[in-house]
């Protein structure tokens, strides 16, 4: 492991909004972790998302399914890559992070639920 990997934990693969919204729509369904807190996530989220804020995801890990594409969600794409890489890549997940977070995604016009 190279001391960038060491010091930020291992690079994670990144998904665009659109990306994630064709997944959804006709790949593989990936698992979509949003680790925004809860006042965020009612004001509009992903409808399929499960809301597991950041702070509370290392002690909910056995919500989030083994054998499935795991996708981290949030405001600006800056705390999903830190629950993806810094957690659940440790953990031996196979792990996205969306890139841009809510804001990429209410920007490229896709749904959101509220």
């Amino acid at each position: 492991m190279s001391f960038l990997s060491n010091l930020f934990g291992p690079s994670v693969p990144k998904l665009t909004a659109t990306e994630l919204n064709e997944k959804l729509k006709f790949g593989k369904h990936p698992f979509v972790v949003d680790v925004r807190q809860p006042d965020e996530f009612r004001n509009g989220h992903i409808a399929s998302a499960k809301l597991i804020p950041l702070n509370e995801l290392r002690k909910r890990m056995d919500e989030i399914p083994k054998g499935r594409e795991i996708v981290c969600v949030c405001a600006s794409g800056n705390r999903s890559a830190a629950a993806a890489a810094k957690v659940l890549i440790k953990e031996g997940y196979t792990v996205f992070d969306m890139q841009g977070g809510m804001t990429a995604w209410k920007h490229a016009k896709l749904p959101v639920q509220k």
